[in-house]
Formats: C-alpha cells, sequence, structure tokens
C-alpha cells in the first residue's frame, strides 16, 4: 500500500483538540517565530476570516502534514489561496505535500474556483521546486511594506 493510499486528510478547526496537539506544533517548524499564544490568536481570528486547515495523518495517526488555505474573490476570479503549506521535516519527499497539493487542487475545483495560488519565501529555494515540478508558475511579486503596528 502506498504511503499516499493510506493518508487521511481531516479539517481541524478552533477548539479541536487537534489544533493545539498536532496543527499547532506543525505550524511551528514552518513559522518558529510564532509563539503558542500568537498561534492560538491566529487560529481565532483567521478561521473566522474563512481558513481552514486542513491536516494529513498517516496510517499511525501521526500529522505529517498541513496546509492552511481559503477561497477568495478576487478581481482575477475565484481563487484558493494557500496560505502555507508544510510537511514534517521527517516526512518530506515521501508524496505526502504532492497528495495535499493535490486535494487542494479538487477543492478549489469543486468550489468554483479559476486557480490554486499561494505565496512562498523568495529564500525559499526547495518549495520553488516542489511547486515548479508539479506545474505551478510564477505569476507575480509580492510586496510587503510594515506599517509598524507589531513590526
Amino acid at each position: 500500500m502506498s504511503l499516499t493510499r493510506s493518508l487521511v486528510l481531516s479539517d481541524v478547526a478552533p477548539g479541536d483538540r487537534r489544533m493545539t496537539t498536532h496543527v499547532r506544533p506543525l505550524m511551528r517548524t514552518l513559522r518558529p517565530a510564532l509563539t503558542e499564544e500568537d498561534f492560538d490568536r491566529f487560529v481565532t481570528e483567521a478561521h473566522a476570516q474563512g481558513l481552514v486547515f486542513t491536516a494529513a495523518y498517516d496510517a499511525g495517526g501521526h500529522c505529517t502534514a498541513l496546509a492552511t488555505h481559503r477561497v477568495l474573490a478576487t478581481s482575477r476570479g475565484r481563487i484558493l489561496f494557500v496560505d502555507d503549506l508544510v510537511t514534517h521535516p521527517g516526512h518530506r519527499s515521501t508524496g505526502i505535500a504532492t497528495a495535499l497539493l493535490a486535494h487542494l487542487t479538487e477543492r478549489a475545483r469543486v468550489c468554483g474556483c479559476h486557480r490554486v495560488e499561494l505565496d512562498s519565501g523568495t529564500a525559499n529555494v526547495t518549495a520553488h521546486r516542489f511547486y515548479h515540478v508539479r506545474g505551478l508558475t510564477i505569476a507575480a511579486l509580492h510586496f510587503t511594506l510594515p506599517v509598524g503596528v507589531g513590526t
């Protein structure tokens, strides 16, 4: 049996114990500066804005990957935007992230989206290779301007 056949994808909502026991530790591998308290505030606020937390579990019940995503209506059409996509370091290169991305792509189709979009930090070359191999292209540059609040 392949790893992806035994993969279980589950949306995890605020208040679900898996949010703190599974999702938060995995998210912090991607965003280590995010404190537990900041994560808890983020979950509540972002979920209210439509953010969905989809966790991937292996056959042993271990949370091996996570995607946070939301459907957005934009002037370029309806999109499924992936805020975060992270695989547990011990489970990388096993097909889990590919399966999760395929799930998000199908979810986008079902939701009437034209595209799946995501941002990736400029220094994250390994992620860029992963995205390119799976057919994602660089369509824009993402610019930021700090405004002094919380920085």
